[in-house]
């Protein structure tokens, strides 16, 4: 029987993972559905198509899968990528230092951007970068031009911008303490992002981030869908190591997500993380797991403390190609980030780290997972904490 397709029907193929929905003969399409489906990057395609035809399985060989799913030596699969992913048309980055810097050499090597814009204060830094790169190209065999200066009007025209300028911490200063010097600096870039790249998806990476990232909001005056904080990423990957080394798995065994501020008041959340598919009590006691935690929240403080003269950078840079490769379609499904809530997780108007699904357009919805009591509470405590910081 001929459907009408709403935009209900596009949420559920979304929801369910699926990139493409099957309209069939006789079907209609409403307006609505057609504007949700260019949103959230889900092809309608005319069927009926064709059904591909699958083996069916007995059940011991369905109960020996089983077991070896749960064998210590199976290997979780590869995270999904989407078919099509997008490349961009130009990405600047305001900051050419550690996180820049690395940031455009693994877009450049991949070939993610047409154009790679680099800028910084600091003379001949940004050019000598995108020299470097470009100088690459001959072995890379990359077709994306590599620029750089110290203007911040070359953030013209960026799909993305991508701010890591600011002055780092150093060792016995908290991401706090930063505050007061780096909001001059947001609010320098900011005013030049809303003039010369008013569309811009932005993605801070300066500390003390989530008050940056509210600082970024206040001077844009962009949508919170389009200003975007590199947090969680972060987090939950130093969250996702420790509980993997605790536990003798590689990473891609171990899903794990951290809520919360990008600093002391960071919540990562044992109860929706897992290592091979099971709970982590399965393979660690509750106190391996409290010392995991502590480990994902001073994770940066102890780079700092080596590095004596900076902080991370590698890290960094990777968790904010992950958020680059959702916006442009290179992955599917939530990726923690900070964003401003509006309600989610009965929390308003404060910059938090919380599951996110991106797209073209930045911020598509935030995914409201169940928390244990603890775990909200944390949630909440970090919530309070960072307005207090704001309004001092």
């Amino acid at each position: 029987m001929a459907r009408v397709i709403g935009a209900e029907h596009i949420e559920a193929a979304r929801a369910s993972g699926r990139q493409r929905l099957e309209v069939l003969p006789g079907d209609i399409v409403t307006d609505l559905a057609r504007d949700s489906a260019a949103r959230l990057g889900i092809a309608l395609v005319d069927g009926p198509l064709e059904r591909p035809v699958f083996a069916r399985t007995d059940g011991n060989t369905a109960m020996r899968r089983a077991l070896t799913r749960r064998a210590p030596r199976w290997v979780a699969p590869r995270l999904g990528q989407a078919r099509e992913p997008r490349r961009l048309r130009k990405l600047a980055l305001v900051g050419a230092g550690g996180v820049g810097g690395t940031v455009a050499h693994l877009t450049a090597n991949a070939d993610l951007a047409a154009e790679i814009a680099l800028i910084d204060v600091a003379p001949g830094l940004a050019e000598a970068t995108a020299l470097d790169l470009m100088h690459a190209a001959g072995i890379t065999r990359s077709a994306c031009r590599v620029t750089g200066s110290q203007d911040l009007a070359d953030v013209a025209g960026a799909d993305v911008v991508v701010v890591t300028a600011g002055r780092p911490r150093t060792p016995g200063m908290s991401r706090t303490d930063l505050i007061g010097v780096n909001a001059r600096v947001i609010r320098a870039a900011a005013e030049a992002i809303r003039t010369q790249a008013p569309e811009a998806i932005v993605i801070v990476v300066t500390n003390p981030l989530d008050e940056m990232t509210t600082e970024m909001l206040r001077a844009t005056g962009f949508p919170r869908e389009r200003v975007l904080g590199m947090a969680g990423t972060l987090d939950s990957s130093r969250f996702r190591v420790s509980l993997a080394q605790a536990a003798g798995v590689d990473p891609a065994d171990v899903q794990a997500i951290t809520f919360g501020s990008h600093g002391d008041e960071m919540a990562p959340i044992p109860s929706q993380s897992t290592i091979k598919g099971r709970p982590l009590e399965v393979f660690l006691t509750q106190e391996v797991i409290e010392a995991c935690v502590r480990d994902a929240v001073t994770g940066g403080g102890e780079v700092v403390a080596l590095k004596k003269t900076g902080s991370a950078t590698l890290a960094p840079a990777h968790a904010t190609m992950e958020l680059i490769d959702h916006i442009r379609g290179a992955r599917a499904g939530w990726v923690p980030c900070s964003v401003l809530l509006q309600g989610e997780y009965g929390i308003r108007d404060v910059v938090l780290g919380v599951p996110c699904h991106l797209g073209a357009k930045g911020l598509i919805e935030v995914e409201e997972l169940r928390l244990t009591d603890a775990e909200r509470a944390s949630l909440n405590a970090a919530a309070d904490a960072i307005r207090a910081r704001l309004a001092g």
